[in-house]
C-alpha cells in the first residue's frame, strides 16, 4: 500500500513537471524543451550545408544523437506520467513527439532520413501554453474546432472539385491533343489543377481558340470557388466562438483540453484534474 502511494506521488510529481506550465519546475522544463527543439532544428539545418569541416560535421552528428536520446527519455517520461499511456501515444502531440525521435533511429537503416527531424518544429506549438499566450491559444483552438466541424462540407467540396478537374482535364486533352502538349488525360488533369487553383505554371498551355476559351472558363470557375471553403470555415468559426473556453489545462486521464480555470473534474471523462 505504501509502495503504491509512493508510486502515485512520484507519477503525480512527474505529471506536474511535464504537463503543467503553472509550476516553476514545469515552466523550467517546458522552456528547456523549447530551447532543445530549436537547437536540434539548427543542428539539422547546419548539418545539411555542403562543404562542412569533418570535425564540425562529426560534432553536429554527435549533438544530433545526444538531443535525440534526450527527446526519447522525455517521450518515455510522458508515457509514465499519464494514467493512460496509450491515449497519449495516439493523441496529436503524442504522435508528433514520437515522430520527432524516430527519424534519427531510422537513419541508421535509411541514410538521410534524419533530416525529417523537422517534425520537431511542430512541438514548438507548446510555446503558447508555456508563455501563457491564452488569447492566441484560444484562437488556435477555435480554428481547429471550426476545421473539424467543417470536415464533411469540405470533403464534399473537395470531391466536387476533383470531378470538375477530371472533366476539364479530359476536355482539354480532347480539344488540344498531343500536338499542343496535352499528351494524355493525366497531363490535362494536371493542367486543370494548376489552372483552377490559379497557380498558372505555364508549362502546358492551350494553343487553339477553343482550348483558350475553355481555359478562360476554368480560370473563372477557379476564382469563383475560392470563396466556398472560406465561407464554410467562417460559419463554423463564428459558431465555435460562442462556446469558446480557455484550453490551458489538460486532463491526466483523457488528455483533453478546454477546462475552466476553476474546474475540479474533467468535463469529458469525469476524472479529477
Amino acid at each position: 500500500m505504501k509502495a503504491h502511494r509512493q508510486q502515485t506521488a512520484w507519477r503525480k510529481k512527474l505529471y506536474e513537471v511535464i504537463y503543467e506550465a503553472d509550476t516553476r519546475a514545469g515552466k523550467i522544463f517546458d522552456i528547456s524543451l523549447l530551447i532543445a527543439i530549436l537547437l536540434s532544428l539548427a543542428v539539422v539545418a547546419w548539418e545539411s550545408i555542403p562543404g562542412l569541416d569533418n570535425t564540425l560535421h562529426d560534432a553536429l552528428y554527435y549533438a544530433e544523437w545526444v538531443l535525440t536520446v534526450l527527446f526519447s527519455l522525455e517521450y518515455v517520461a510522458r508515457l509514465l506520467a499519464v494514467r493512460q499511456p496509450i491515449r497519449y501515444a495516439t493523441s496529436f502531440y503524442g504522435i508528433i513527439d514520437l515522430m520527432a525521435v524516430l527519424p534519427t533511429y531510422l537513419s541508421i537503416l535509411f541514410p538521410g532520413l534524419q533530416y525529417m527531424m523537422v517534425w520537431r518544429s511542430l512541438r514548438l506549438l507548446r510555446i503558447f501554453r508555456v508563455l501563457k499566450l491564452v488569447p492566441f491559444l484560444n484562437e488556435a483552438g477555435v480554428l481547429v474546432n471550426a476545421l473539424v466541424q467543417s470536415r464533411r462540407k469540405i470533403l464534399i467540396f473537395f470531391t466536387s472539385l476533383v470531378i470538375y478537374v477530371l472533366i476539364f482535364g479530359t476536355l482539354m486533352y480532347v480539344v488540344e491533343g498531343p500536338e499542343n502538349g496535352f499528351t494524355s488525360i493525366p497531363v490535362g488533369i494536371y493542367w486543370a489543377v494548376v489552372t483552377m487553383t490559379t497557380t498558372g505554371f505555364g508549362d502546358v498551355v492551350p494553343h487553339t481558340a477553343l482550348g483558350q476559351t475553355l481555359a478562360s472558363l476554368v480560370m473563372l470557375v477557379g476564382y469563383s470557388i475560392i470563396a466556398v471553403p472560406t465561407g464554410i470555415v467562417s460559419v463554423e468559426i463564428a459558431r465555435a466562438m460562442r462556446t469558446e473556453s480557455a484550453p490551458t489545462r489538460i486532463c491526466p486521464s483523457c488528455l483533453k483540453e478546454g477546462h475552466d480555470e476553476d474546474a475540479v473534474y474533467c468535463k469529458f471523462c469525469g476524472s479529477a484534474l
